[in-house]
């Protein structure tokens, strides 16, 4: 199937991938008076008393606004926030079908940082979470920390933390496959924007050994030349042997590899050029950085893509839509470390349960347990980590 082709037919025929129904009957007089005035205005007197009431006399429980600018939109770089707005509804339908979760694309038309944080923090008191897409490194990450600063409800934003989530989960069950201990191997990012970066920091929260991160000057260390504050914060708590040099350098005895960058970067002489039973995660879409059959062929005894039409997809679908809710349901202020810490362990087990081999080391996004075991775990962390305002035994529903 031309997969292009068709959705396109598909999208001028659906006209938008989502329509609002509403839960209330409105059949007479007396629904709507109900419904809205007057009886409204009893919900309404209650919230000005008490503003926690709109979780549950509204439907600020369980939505999500699904925030973009349009700068990084999946494959497609910078093509504004127009032409974002039918992935951003197709997320929406991902947290609908996988989540359970109410959630609005908001795309915003502006690069300006401080524009953005006050756009969605005006509007922030209709939504229980937020939910950042597609904006361009290093915007996101100030947007991202500006709105966590300014708001009571979660921010999240999923290029960073869905993909860190999900690669945490994949290695875990890679590296049980070829008998190594999360600290005591080495990784390398490769590609320092959004996912990268948040893919190695929950790597060192999570007590991995070594990471290294790489850009297109080559590795991130300590004192290197020219790099932002995000990189530099970054550097000082990963690369402590100060290792120098290009992708190639840092690959050599390497346990792990982690590709979020371009197609092509990886040859198979440098699968070779690393440790024994590689793992090897090219998850450059469409084309990653190498293509699977030459990654085993060189060596790699574990290979996970971003691609459907290849074995062991990594992909955030798996994370978002549990994390937020599990989030939502003990109305969590915040999803923090030890949130994503257990989200990521709850979905490594599920595929270790069933049984691991080397082209099965996640679970299929379609397997309910996924919703079920990441809500729970996120919501049981959330409440042990103090973010939570209702108890995971007694969801805010």
């Amino acid at each position: 199937m031309d997969y292009s082709e068709e959705s396109l037919k598909l999208h001028y025929k659906w006209r938008g991938k989502l329509d609002i129904g509403y839960k209330v009957p409105i059949r007479n007089k007396e629904d709507l008076s109900l419904a809205y005035t007057p009886g409204v205005a009893a919900a309404c007197l209650e919230i000005q008393k008490d503003p926690l009431k709109s979780y549950e006399l509204t439907g600020r429980w369980n939505t999500v606004a699904v925030v973009t600018n349009g700068t990084a939109v999946l494959g497609l770089g910078d093509i504004g926030p127009l032409a974002g707005m039918p992935v951003m509804e197709g997320k929406c339908v991902l947290f609908k079908a996988f989540g359970g979760v109410d959630a609005f694309p908001l795309c915003v038309g502006s690069k300006d940082v401080s524009k953005i944080i006050e756009a969605v923090s005006l509007i922030a008191g209709s939504f229980g979470g937020i939910n950042l897409e597609d904006i361009a490194a290093p915007a996101c990450f100030e947007v991202e920390r500006g709105l966590k600063g300014a708001l009571d409800i979660p921010v999240f934003h999923d290029d960073q933390h869905g993909t860190a989530v999900v690669v945490l989960a994949a290695l875990r069950n890679a590296l049980k496959i070829v008998g190594k201990e999360l600290g005591g191997i080495r990784a390398v990012v490769c590609g320092a924007g959004a996912a990268g970066n948040a893919s190695a920091r929950l790597l060192v929260s999570a007590g991995i050994g070594e990471v290294i991160m790489c850009d297109r000057k080559g590795s991130v260390y300590r004192g290197r030349e020219g790099m932002d504050p995000e990189k530099a914060s970054l550097a000082a708590i990963t690369n402590r042997e100060g290792i120098k040099g290009d992708l190639a350098c840092a690959l050599k005895g390497a346990d792990v590899f982690i590709g979020v960058s371009a197609a092509g970067l990886v040859s198979p002489e440098m699968v070779r050029s690393m440790g024994r039973d590689p793992i090897v995660f090219p998850m450059a879409n469409p084309v990653p950085e190498i293509l699977p059959d030459e990654a085993i062929k060189a060596g790699a005894a574990v290979v996970g893509t971003g691609r459907s039409d290849f074995p062991n997809q990594i992909n955030n679908v798996l994370a978002f839509p549990g994390i937020f809710r599990g989030a939502l349901d003990v109305r969590a202020s915040d999803i923090n470390e030890p949130m994503k810490l257990a989200a990521s362990e709850a979905l490594a087990k599920i595929s270790e349960e069933d049984g691991l081999d080397r082209s099965r080391i996640l679970p299929l996004p379609f397997d309910p347990r996924v919703r079920e075991r990441v809500a729970a775990a996120t919501a049981r962390a959330a409440e042990s980590s103090g973010v939570a305002r209702v108890s995971a035994g007694k969801p805010g529903v």
